[in-house]
């Protein structure tokens, strides 16, 4: 192995902001905001590793958190929670180097495994192997709002946005106290429909205070009460669908096609130019469907692992 490799801290080390920044493969889970909120609701020790020199402008990176558990073990994942964290490198060759230091890393401090989230991973490379798979959506939004619009399903969702106009829904958006209310309350009745554990509200409220600006949470609502919310993150020309949750028995009231619709438009204004789906597990067949009706196309997200 050729190459020195360096370990930082991101949540210390201002040159993993301006790396962030400018890397094209750079997504909003690579923000300094989203790994300390990892760091603070779930007491996650972050890291990156670089071929940098210390003092020089960060080239490259892969962040990873270190989670520890008596039960499972330690394991290095880039990054937990995060639907996708491609490594911030240039080239297959500069991160065959990368694997190849995690690797003799994880073997020497013992971990249970080491986890990467690529957008794509090109090449095979020695003991990674997939440890999952997704299928992942993303929305272009360079055509016209009038082109976006006729594109998507007529039934499914022109439809139920027009009902939810007629409705007379209302929509919020922002960060405030009552928005962080509703869009819970409305988490809490999705997870448990879904048989599902919730996320802690202070994962929620540590988002808001480190991401800033960078989160918003959109909700619909039907004679002032809440019926449906979203949560998304931004960076730079990218708007990501993180969490959307309903009431269910207003489902036929179009909450969350029109809040989609209201991101569409807002993410267009805004000079974004593509809205990230998130992923989506293979057997959901509903919720990929759903995403398709919006106009998303579709890949192959896989995730890897380097165990012992």
């Amino acid at each position: 192995m050729g190459k020195s490799f360096y370990v930082i801290n991101p949540l210390l080390d201002r040159r993993w902001d301006v790396l962030v920044a400018h890397h094209p493969m750079a997504s909003a889970f690579h923000e300094r905001g989203w790994i300390e909120a990892l760091a603070q609701t779930y007491g996650y020790e972050p890291l990156a590793l670089t071929s940098t020199h210390p003092g020089e402008a960060l080239r490259d990176g892969i962040v990873l958190c270190r989670v520890s558990s008596w039960i499972t073990g330690t394991r290095l994942v880039s990054l937990p929670f995060s639907d996708h964290c491609s490594p911030l490198v240039s080239d297959p060759s500069e991160l065959e180097e990368f694997l190849l230091y995690l690797r003799l890393e994880s073997d020497r401090q013992r971990f249970r495994y080491v986890e990467l989230r690529p957008l794509s991973l090109v090449g095979a490379y020695p003991g990674l192997r997939e440890s999952a798979s997704y299928h992942f959506h993303l929305l272009d939004l360079h055509p016209s709002l009038r082109q976006i619009f006729g594109r998507l399903h007529k039934d499914s969702v022109q439809r139920r946005i027009r009902k939810a106009e007629k409705e007379g829904l209302s929509y919020e958006a922002g960060r405030s106290e009552q928005l962080m209310g509703d869009f819970y309350r409305l988490l809490l009745l999705t997870r448990r429909r879904h048989r599902l554990f919730p996320q802690p509200r202070a994962w929620f409220r540590n988002l808001l205070a480190s991401m800033g600006e960078k989160v918003q949470m959109r909700v619909a609502r039907k004679d002032g009460s809440p019926i449906a919310a979203m949560l998304t993150l931004h960076h730079g020309s990218s708007v990501v669908y993180k969490y959307g949750c309903s009431d269910e028995s207003v489902h036929h009231l179009g909450g969350m096609p029109f809040l989609f619709w209201k991101l569409i438009e807002e993410s267009k204004s805004s000079g974004a130019e593509q809205v990230d789906f998130g992923r989506s597990d293979l057997c959901q067949e509903s919720l990929v469907a759903f995403k398709e009706k919006f106009g998303a196309t579709r890949q192959l997200l896989k995730y890897y692992r380097y165990s012992h």
